[in-house]
């Protein structure tokens, strides 16, 4: 049998700022080849996380199911010739894992589109979400948020012959078809704020992508982190367009990623708030050995208070 150790549930704030730096079609650099691999995380011993159900069950069960992305270079990818799972989501979710006293061979890994999320943590199928999930207030009337864990800004894929260089303003993309994640934050704004600004919406952002490729759709629109692994991939084929600033780009939002977890489960949520509090180093060595390799330049972002 297992033993678990307690880690203190309280959670401290932390300043930082976020800022992606300057990325075109020649400046990321493949996120998941090379370099450093992410450390491995220290799996803690004689945890005993009272009064977190969630928790329970994953003891129960002898391990978290964690709902994850598979097809984002860089934040969660898997790469089917050798089954095995990359980027800077899934080394998060291993080390929150870690940090309950969960080896790698403990977790099981479900896939769940970005529509069908909250259904999944409100239905019990998964225990916590890991993936480019934005922190809002209308998804907190369902489940709840540790985090945020990364901060970026609404970005613009193209074809790197594409006549659009910038985002100038609004009206850049009217007239033209703008591809995203069917129930993302992204096409959301689209769609509701951008009425001349046809748009196509798959269940995962890569068919957007083969569409892009293929000159089916004149952009694609997602939080710029996860298009700089895309354009990484294809540097010559693929460019994320900066700002009229020269900024990457942020025109229509700020992104708050965090980890989406049953509702109510406080302990849980306190407890992952005081692992990214205190984890700066930690935080930063997986930042390093994923999404750093592409040219972006980050500072951890300051967790919420717990209401």
């Amino acid at each position: 049998m297992r033993k678990f150790r307690n880690i203190a549930a309280a959670a401290l704030a932390a300043g930082a700022l976020v800022a992606l730096t300057a990325c075109n079609s020649g400046s990321p650099t493949d996120p998941a080849g090379g370099g450093e691999p992410a450390p491995e995380p220290e799996v803690a011993d004689e945890v005993a996380l009272e009064g977190s159900p969630t928790y329970d069950k994953m003891v129960e069960n002898g391990g978290p199911i964690i709902g994850v992305k598979e097809d984002q270079p860089g934040l969660g990818y898997l790469d089917v010739a050798t089954n095995e799972r990359s980027g800077f989501d899934i080394e998060i979710a291993r080390w929150i894992a870690a940090s309950l006293g969960f080896d790698e061979e403990d977790i099981t890994y479900k896939a769940v589109a970005s529509a069908n999320r909250e259904q999944e943590l409100v239905s019990g199928n998964i225990d916590y979400y890991v993936g480019t999930y934005s922190i809002t207030d209308q998804r907190k009337e369902q489940i709840d948020f540790a985090g945020p864990y990364f901060v970026t800004g609404q970005g613009f894929l193209v074809a790197a012959d594409s006549p659009i260089t910038e985002v100038k303003d609004e009206s850049t993309f009217n007239g033209k078809t703008v591809c995203s994640a069917t129930g993302s934050t992204p096409i959301q704004n689209i769609t509701e704020n951008f009425p001349e600004v046809k748009t196509q919406e798959y269940d995962i952002y890569s068919q957007c992508v083969e569409d892009l490729l293929s000159g089916k759709v004149d952009a694609v629109t997602t939080d710029a982190a996860i298009l700089i692994g895309y354009a990484a991939e294809r540097p010559d084929e693929l460019k994320v367009l900066p700002d009229t600033e020269g900024n990457n780009p942020g025109l229509f939002t700020e992104e708050r990623y965090g980890v989406g977890l049953p509702k109510g489960d406080t302990a849980l949520q306190e407890h992952i708030n005081t692992l990214f509090t205190d984890g700066h180093d930690e935080w930063q060595k997986i930042f390093d050995a994923t999404l750093g390799k592409s040219g972006v330049e980050i500072e951890q972002p300051e967790v919420d208070p717990v209401s």
